[in-house]
């Protein structure tokens, strides 16, 4: 019984140091694109989409300056993964511009 009793705590020790285990830091890019946005309906149809799509901690976009700024994880997300994202759903990506 005691060998039992030993057992377990020891189990609960090992798991117990298991998920204390640093994990990896996310490095979070934020990236600045220039489209072809001309109206709100075109603005809905990002903020319906690109948030969705992996790693995506905040989308916003300005009509005005035709500027869509989206912040994500790069271990689950790129630059070229989001352009292709943009041109799912039409809408042309003219410039990028990433932030430090």
């Amino acid at each position: 019984m005691k060998k039992i009793i030993a057992l377990f705590a020891i189990l609960a020790m090992v798991a117990g140091v298991a998920t204390a285990a640093p994990k990896a830091e996310k490095k979070i890019a934020t990236v600045v694109f220039t489209t072809d946005l001309d109206c709100h309906h075109c603005a809905q149809k990002v903020l319906n989409t690109i948030p969705y799509e992996k790693g995506i901690k905040d989308v916003q976009v300005d009509v005005p300056t035709k500027t869509v700024t989206v912040k994500f994880d790069e271990a689950k997300n790129s630059v070229e993964l989001l352009t292709k994202a943009f041109e799912s759903i039409k809408v042309k990506v003219v410039k990028t511009k990433k932030v430090e």
